[in-house]
C-alpha cells in the first residue's frame, strides 16, 4: 500500500466551488496507457455545478485540494444493464442528468498521487452515501476500472479475478477499495472506457444500496408509445419566409392534432426562398438563403411551445465564420432546442454550394424517447448510427432531399438496414414536386417511411407505416418503445448484444 510521510495539520471535504477549479486542474488529469487522457474542462465542471452543486465535493489538505469527486443522477433503468462512461454522461456533457432519477452516479473519484493511502477518498464516499440517504435515491452506482487485470488477463476472466480479489487474493487498486467500502458487483461491462487498456476494456457495475430509500409512488405510468408525425414537402413557389411558414404552421398545426409527440420535416425544405437569388452563382444563392436560418429556428422554437410537440426542423444550411453547414434543429416542447449537423457532405454540395461536413455525433433526450438524427447521405454510413445506439438511440430521424429514384433507394434501403442492426426505430421524410426557377434543384422523389426491426412483434418487413409516393402528405404513426426493449433481451437475433467486441469496435476519435 502507498505510504504518505508528508504532516498534516487539517483534512476537510466540502463542496466544490467554481473558484477551485484553477488549483483542481494543476493536478488532475487521469492518463491511460495509450498515452491519451481525460482532463475536465473548466466548462463541464461550471455544467456540473449548475446541474447537481451538492453532488461535486473536494478534499481539502491544509488549504490545498487534493481529490475530487463528481456525480449525477439518473434513472436506475438507464444503468442497471450494459452502458458505456459515453452514454451515461451524454458524451460528458452531462445532459443525462436527471433531477428525477432514482440513482446517484459516480463520473469520477480522484486523489492526488502524493495523498493516496490516508483512505481520503473513503471520505468523499460517506459524504456520497450522506447525499443518497438525504435525497432519498435508491443507490449509488458507477463503472469501476480494474487496473490490475491486465496482469491476469491471459490466465483468467474477469468473473474469476474479481473473485479473487474479493477473497483477497489478488489486490486491486480500485477494486479492492470499492468492495471494502460495501459496494457490491452487479455485472461485467465491457467497453465502458474504449481507452483502458490495463483493465483490457473490461469495468465493474458497482452498486451500493440504500436501505431508507422509500420508492415514490407511481401517479401516472410510465409512456411507452410514442407518435411520431412525418411531412412529405411539397417544394413550390415561395415568395417570403412568411410564406413558408405559413406552410408550415399548417402541417405542425395538423400534426399535433393527432397528439403527436414528433414532427418530421425534410431536408432543404426551404430551397424554394432561393429562387430571388438565382441572378447568383449556386454557391452564392445558397449563403444567401442561410440567412435565414436563425430566425427560422426562432420560429420553429415557437411552434412546438404553442403546438406542444417537439419539432424536428429538417435541415437547412448555415454560416459559421466562413464555412458552411447543413445544420437543422430539435426544437422541444418545452422551448430549448439542439442542433445536429450533416457529417458527411455528398458530392454535389460540395461541388456546386461549397458545403462543409460537421463534426456533431449525438443523441438527445426529450419527453418522449432519446433520439438520434442523421440527414440523409449521412444514414448510408453505419458507423454514426451504431455509435448513437451505444448511447441508448431508441428513435433515428433521417431528414432528405432525393432527385431520383436511385438516390430514394440509397436512403431507404440504409433505413431499413439500420433499425435491424440497431433494434430501433428508423423515420424519414422528403420532399416531392420540382422547383423549375432554382438552380441544383430539379426534381425530387420521396416516399417517406417509419421502419422498425424485423421480429415477431414487428411487422415481417420491417415497414411500419409509408406515404404515397411524390404525393403531398402527412403520415402519423405510432411506436412502441417497450418492444424494443423485450427486442434486446428476447430477440431471435440481438445485433446490439451478440457484436464481437473482443474483435471490432466503432467509436469517436477525439477532436483535434
Amino acid at each position: 500500500m502507498e505510504q504518505h510521510t508528508q504532516n498534516i495539520n487539517k483534512v476537510i471535504v466540502r463542496p466544490l466551488q467554481m473558484t477551485d477549479y484553477k488549483q483542481l486542474a494543476q493536478s488532475f488529469r487521469r492518463v491511460y496507457s495509450d498515452g491519451s487522457d481525460v482532463f475536465w474542462t473548466k466548462e463541464q465542471i461550471e455544467k456540473l455545478l449548475t446541474i447537481f452543486p451538492e453532488g461535486q465535493v473536494v478534499t481539502v489538505v491544509d488549504n490545498k485540494i487534493v481529490g475530487c469527486a463528481l456525480s449525477i443522477i439518473v434513472d436506475y433503468d438507464r444503468v442497471k444493464n450494459d452502458h458505456t462512461y459515453a452514454d451515461v454522461t451524454g458524451n460528458e456533457t452531462f445532459n443525462t442528468h436527471n433531477p428525477k432519477g432514482n440513482i446517484l452516479y459516480g463520473i469520477e473519484v480522484f486523489i492526488h498521487p502524493d495523498y493516496r493511502g490516508l483512505r481520503l477518498a473513503r471520505r468523499m464516499y460517506d459524504y456520497r452515501k450522506e447525499l443518497c440517504e438525504s435525497l432519498n435515491l435508491k443507490a449509488i452506482m458507477f463503472g469501476g476500472r480494474i487496473p490490475n487485470y491486465h496482469k491476469y488477463a491471459d490466465t483468467m476472466r474477469p468473473k474469476e479475478y474479481i473473485d479473487k480479489v474479493r477473497k483477497k487474493e489478488i489486490y486491486d487498486p480500485v477494486l479492492t477499495f470499492q468492495l471494502s467500502n460495501d459496494f457490491h458487483v452487479r455485472k461485467v461491462m465491457t467497453n465502458y472506457l474504449p481507452n483502458d487498456e490495463e483493465s483490457k476494456h473490461y469495468a465493474t457495475l458497482l452498486q451500493w444500496d440504500n436501505i431508507y430509500y422509500q420508492p415514490k409512488p407511481e401517479v401516472i405510468a410510465t409512456k411507452t408509445t410514442v407518435r411520431v408525425g412525418l411531412v412529405q414537402w411539397q417544394m413550390r413557389p415561395y415568395k417570403s419566409l412568411n410564406d413558408v411558414f405559413e406552410q408550415v404552421e399548417f402541417f405542425v398545426d395538423a400534426v399535433s392534432d393527432y397528439k403527436s409527440d414528433f414532427i418530421l420535416f425534410p431536408e432543404y425544405f426551404n430551397a424554394p426562398l432561393m429562387a430571388k437569388f438565382n441572378h447568383m452563382s449556386e454557391s452564392e444563392a445558397i449563403r444567401e438563403l442561410a440567412q435565414y436560418t436563425d430566425e427560422m429556428r426562432k420560429r420553429f422554437v415557437e411552434l412546438a411551445i404553442s403546438y406542444n410537440i417537439n419539432i424536428i426542423t429538417g435541415s437547412m444550411p448555415q454560416m459559421r465564420g466562413d464555412g458552411l453547414y447543413n445544420v437543422g434543429f430539435l426544437c422541444r416542447r418545452d422551448g430549448s432546442y439542439e442542433t445536429y449537423e450533416k457529417i458527411h457532405i455528398t458530392p454535389d454540395e460540395a461541388k456546386s454550394w461549397g458545403l462543409s461536413g460537421g463534426k456533431k455525433v449525438q443523441t438527445f433526450e426529450t419527453d418522449s424517447a432519446k433520439i438520434g438524427v442523421l440527414i440523409c447521405y449521412d444514414v448510408e454510413f453505419p458507423e454514426l448510427s451504431r455509435i448513437m445506439a451505444e448511447q441508448g438511440m431508441q428513435i433515428l430521424f433521417v431528414p432528405y432531399l432525393t432527385d431520383t429514384q436511385n438516390a430514394y433507394s440509397r436512403v431507404r434501403v440504409c433505413a431499413q438496414a439500420r433499425a435491424i442492426e440497431n433494434e430501433c426505430f428508423v423515420v424519414i421524410a422528403g420532399s416531392v414536386g420540382n422547383l423549375p426557377r432554382v438552380h441544383n434543384m430539379d426534381i425530387q422523389y420521396a416516399q417517406s417511411g417509419v421502419f422498425t426491426p424485423c421480429d415477431f412483434a414487428f411487422p415481417t418487413d420491417g415497414n411500419r407505416a409509408e406515404a404515397t409516393p411524390n404525393t403531398e402528405m402527412i403520415l402519423v404513426s405510432d411506436v412502441d418503445l417497450d418492444l424494443l426493449s423485450e427486442l434486446h433481451t428476447y430477440g431471435s437475433v440481438r445485433n446490439l448484444k451478440d457484436r464481437r467486441n473482443d474483435l471490432y469496435e466503432v467509436r469517436l476519435k477525439k477532436n483535434k
